[in-house]
């Protein structure tokens, strides 16, 4: 198993905890890196945090499957990012975006088996003229992926969502049964592929309090929640819902359900954050390989000064491994029930 670590925005913290999580041998054991980012930035993060490096260098026009090293750093040495620099730049932008267009194509050619993405910033990605605003714009479009979900995994929660970077006031107006059926779709699909869930159990949320009592608070559930779970359960989907968002998670974390398609950002982030904000992985299904990332910024604020936890970087590297894992194993015993004479 190879994964594929794109290094972040190099002002950020992600050189720092890219370093830390691989440093950890439990993560090197369970499979092989190989780093798409700045073999400068990633010394002087194993220096702050007294780490001796670890890993092979590599130029990044010469990525292969068969290094003989556990971690391997392809190392784009005609970007510089001084060290003292900790905020938003072209630059940085600029080569976080190549990272991430390398780490695309690797998968493609097979070099890879999964993504996993430090953070980057959105306004470096601005200041470099990029044509998208974020990670999943750009794997979306480079992947032909007409169908996406952000998902997040914190301990027992796995949560998909409906909406995602919306004003609650915007909600309303792009809220129709298709955003709300394709997060219950695309999470049926992820748990039974990357998840290993054979009949997979769905609680959707509701969007207003108490559910809308029958729409005494609004009517979205009536009109938009329960005709997309009626369309899914047609197609064979264990999905039940609308239920009051108090009491579905409580639920969830019991094990009613495998995992919550949540109808808005934060109705997703408070329970995910509340219960294992160190360890949360955020997950984009819905895309043809395994890509998570950990569930914070760039941290700016912090960056440089050997103050980043590794916890999430951690958490989503382990994720992806087992995500890979449990796809190939999928494919190879889907492969093999095909040639099977007593299929």
């Amino acid at each position: 198993m190879v994964i594929g670590v794109t290094m972040g925005d190099a002002a950020g913290i992600g050189p720092e905890v890219v370093v830390k999580a691989l440093a950890d041998p439990m993560v090197r054991r369970a499979a092989k890196f190989i780093v798409f980012g700045m073999n400068e930035q990633l010394c002087y993060a194993a220096d702050r945090a007294e780490i001796e490096p670890f890993w092979g260098r590599h130029p990044h026009e010469k990525i292969s499957r068969d290094y003989p090293y556990k971690v391997v750093v392809a190392d784009y040495d005609e970007y510089n990012v001084p060290p003292w620099v900790k905020e938003p730049s072209r630059v940085a932008g600029e080569a976080s975006i190549k990272f991430c267009l390398d780490a695309i194509e690797a998968a493609k050619a097979g070099v890879i088996d999964a993504i996993v993405t430090a953070p980057i910033s959105k306004a470096s990605w601005k200041l470099a003229d990029a044509s998208w605003p974020g990670h999943t714009e750009l794997f979306a479009q480079k992947f032909k992926a007409m169908r996406r979900a952000m998902m997040f995994v914190s301990g027992p929660l796995k949560v998909a969502l409906a909406t995602i970077h919306e004003s609650l006031f915007d909600v309303r107006h792009k809220f129709t049964i298709g955003c709300v059926f394709e997060p219950i779709d695309l999470l049926h699909e992820a748990l039974k592929e990357f998840f290993g869930l054979e009949h997979p159990r769905i609680g959707v949320a509701a969007l207003n309090p108490h559910a809308g009592e029958n729409g005494q608070f609004g009517d979205e559930e009536q009109r938009i929640i329960a005709p997309a779970i009626l369309l899914a359960q047609e197609q064979g989907i264990d999905c039940t819902g609308p239920i009051s968002a108090d009491a579905l998670f409580m639920r969830a974390v019991r094990g009613d359900f495998d995992a919550v398609v949540a109808m808005y950002h934060d109705q997703a982030m408070i329970p995910i954050k509340l219960l294992d904000f160190e360890h949360a992985v955020n997950v984009t299904i819905g895309l043809p390989t395994v890509r998570t990332s950990p569930a914070h910024g760039t941290a700016f604020d912090i960056a440089g000064r050997n103050q980043a936890s590794a916890s999430s970087m951690t958490s989503a590297l382990m994720t992806a491994i087992d995500m890979a894992q449990v796809r190939r194993t999928c494919h190879l015993a889907g492969t093999a029930g095909a040639q099977s004479p007593d299929a």
